[in-house]
């Protein structure tokens, strides 16, 4: 186990050091297109009427790349994952070669699926936006908050230990209620709930065209809301430090306050908040209809119906792509709301 171990950090070290992938520890797919909510930052929902998904073949075709470079974890993304009719089909496949499964769902089919996600898949991280009033209007689905209540609650019922955490994005129509959201965490049985700003300016969550400066201003801050937040932040930080200890609230305060930063930076009152990430080197993003990204955020690379994911990840231009990116400089990788940075041991 342990030389298994060393020759995993050396593949992963020699990945960070070459550019060249001979380690792929996570891989993000998106089994389904569409989505069954409606929500206000995201245009995924707006294009469900042109249905793609990932088929058994594709993932079976892809686990010739996922063994040789060691992948630890799968994280099934979307759109719904669990959308997807052959969804369970596909985590058996993954599951069978030991790999871990993580499923980011909106909730709503969580009761439904309840025994199927405890047979196959390892955790579950659900998107919450505050009280029931404020995450129905967010996701524009009636009863939402309440359907992603009820699911949590069977999942638990049937097996406590299960691990199901929430992921919440601050902007514009939530910040002000802030503590609801962790209030609402804890009622509804989460194990741990985290924050990130809102994306509005990359071409993620199905913007084929940039959102105008308009389209911008539904999600983000405005300038005159900036002090708001930043006491928005220093309340959540006085008033749950207890949650912050136990990390039931995810990040530290000072990654809390880099969600104002964020927004500052919009109006140049700062830069944008410096990240460290290793994500194009350590992970991939598969789409429903194959694409590959290097990450959410960047552009594709090509696709699996097309070639297999070693020939992309290491064809020339990736190799080339991975070599001339600059982290710090890169203006996709400045305005980035979330990242990766796994250190070549880490344990996953």
């Amino acid at each position: 186990m342990q030389v298994q171990s060393l020759y995993r950090s050396f593949q992963r070290y020699r990945t960070l050091t070459t550019d060249v992938i001979s380690s792929l520890p996570i891989v993000i797919l998106m089994p389904h297109s569409a989505c069954n909510c409606r929500c206000v930052m995201c245009d995924i929902w707006k294009d469900n009427q042109n249905l793609r998904q990932l088929t058994e073949e594709d993932v079976r075709e892809l686990l010739v790349t996922l063994k040789k470079f060691g992948t630890r974890q799968v994280v099934m993304s979307g759109g719904e994952a669990l959308l997807n009719p052959k969804f369970f089909k596909l985590c058996e496949i993954l599951h069978n070669q030991n790999i871990k499964i993580s499923v980011l769902s909106t909730g709503l089919a969580l009761k439904k699926n309840a025994e199927q996600i405890l047979r196959w898949v390892d955790d579950v991280i659900v998107s919450l936006d505050g009280n029931e009033d404020i995450h129905d209007r967010i996701r524009n689905i009636p009863q939402a908050y309440q359907k992603l209540k009820e699911g949590v609650q069977v999942i638990k019922a049937i097996e406590p230990q299960f691990k199901i955490t929430g992921r919440s994005v601050i902007h514009k129509l939530n910040f002000r209620q802030w503590p609801s959201i962790i209030d609402a965490a804890m009622e509804i049985g989460l194990d741990q709930i985290s924050f990130l700003p809102a994306d509005v300016s990359s071409h993620a969550f199905n913007r084929e065209i940039l959102w105008s400066e308009s389209r911008q201003h539904e999600i983000l801050l405005d300038e005159a809301d900036l002090p708001e937040l930043n006491l928005a932040v220093e309340n959540v930080i006085r008033n749950y430090h207890r949650e912050l200890e136990s990390h039931f609230i995810a990040e530290s305060p000072e990654k809390l306050r880099k969600i104002y930063t964020y927004y500052a930076a919009f109006y140049r009152h700062n830069p944008f908040p410096y990240k460290k990430c290793n994500a194009p080197w350590v992970s991939t993003v598969i789409e429903a209809d194959g694409t590959v990204r290097p990450c959410f955020f960047h552009a594709p690379i090509g696709n699996i119906k097309q070639h297999s994911l070693e020939e992309i990840l290491n064809s020339e231009e990736s190799i080339r792509f991975r070599k001339q990116l600059n982290i710090d400089t890169d203006s996709t990788c400045k305005t980035c709301v979330c990242y990766l940075n796994l250190r070549p041991g880490a344990n996953i």
